[in-house]
């Protein structure tokens, strides 16, 4: 049976468990440094919490250690889960893996360089016993960026939200809280160029957003070089607005006016100096024109097909090599199936 299909219709309008099952989920590449630290703040909430508790660790082929770390801490604390991917396939892939195999009623998704901090738990738990599906987490802030960084994240959110067809929340990342409604939509979503922040946007449900001051990252150094956070800019993009092909007709007009401006000066330059080469400026001003219409053209709809040749390949978005739910959330389902 397909996994990306739920098994069960979501049903919308249930009461609340005083007690419900809560997986956080954790994508994980190369955070041997901040491990420690991130489990015992979050383990220091999750105690403080109503709930049933699983953190589900989703190993993305990390190599410094982490994986290591995670099953020693795992033989300890029950409420440990890990699911191991056969390589890196990105923190999207990753969050779906994790996603996939969350079972609880209530899911979180969080980074484990503590800028998303478990602290917040509490308040996103409360609005969702108050009757929200997803509760996504704002950034005031962006504390640990560089000043470029926070610029361009700002432009590119806010363009985002402009030409996207889908309302998307400005300067908000993967922290959220899904209820089990949602991540069964979710999981009906099979593409393989995924965009999360869009994908969490579009299947809607009674959501609302909290503020919260993102700190520093705890230790460590960023898994997102620039190169990275220009291609998953891209994806957002192209999955969900059909602007930029529309923009290519734009620059290919501007393209046109160009070479207009600069044939009108090559001729006032012929017309007072003269011109020791015949043919030239007519011979530069074509070029400039075709060249310039058809690259920006191609450059654009080459994004779009290489993004439709992924989706027909249909290669599975990751592939797992092992998985080991926390002794935890296996007792308690086991005595849900008594």
């Amino acid at each position: 049976m397909n996994a990306r299909t739920p098994l069960v219709a979501p049903v919308a309008g249930l009461p609340r468990p005083a007690r419900p099952s809560l997986c956080v989920v954790v994508p994980v590449h190369n955070e041997i440094d901040v491990l420690p630290l991130f489990l015992e703040r979050l383990g220091a909430v999750l105690t403080m919490l109503p709930v049933v508790p699983e953190i589900l660790f989703v190993d993305d082929g990390s190599r410094d250690g982490s994986l290591a770390w995670i099953e020693r801490a795992a033989v300890t604390d029950s409420r440990i889960g890990l699911l191991q991917l056969s390589r890196n396939f990105g923190k999207e892939a990753a969050m779906t893996a994790g996603l996939d195999h969350a079972e609880a009623e209530v899911v979180v998704v969080m980074d484990a360089d503590l800028q998303d901090p478990p602290e917040q738990l509490p308040r996103m738990l409360d609005a969702w016993f108050q009757g929200n599906d997803v509760i996504v987490m704002k950034r005031r802030s962006r504390n640990g960026d560089s000043p470029g960084k926070r610029i361009a994240a700002a432009a590119y959110y806010r363009l985002l939200a402009r030409v996207g067809e889908i309302p998307i929340p400005v300067d908000v990342g993967d922290f959220r809280l899904m209820s089990r409604r949602a991540v069964l939509a979710l999981r009906t979503l099979p593409e393989r160029n995924r965009y999360m922040k869009g994908l969490f946007a579009w299947i809607g449900m009674p959501q609302v957003q909290l503020e919260f001051e993102r700190p520093a990252r705890a230790a460590g150094n960023t898994r997102w070089p620039l190169m990275k956070l220009i291609g998953l800019a891209a994806d957002g993009l192209t999955s969900f607005s059909v602007l930029p092909l529309r923009f290519a007709g734009v620059a290919g007009m501007l393209a046109a006016c160009f070479a207009l401006v600069m044939a009108l000066v090559y001729a006032g330059k012929t017309v007072l100096f003269g011109e020791s080469v015949d043919g030239f400026p007519t011979l530069i001003v074509s070029i400039f024109f075709i060249g310039g219409l058809q690259l920006c053209g191609l450059g654009i709809l080459g994004e779009y097909v290489g993004r439709i040749y992924t989706e027909v390949k249909q290669r599975p978005l990751y592939l797992r090599q092992s998985y080991r739910p926390a002794r935890q959330q296996s007792d308690r389902l086991e005595r849900q199936s008594v």
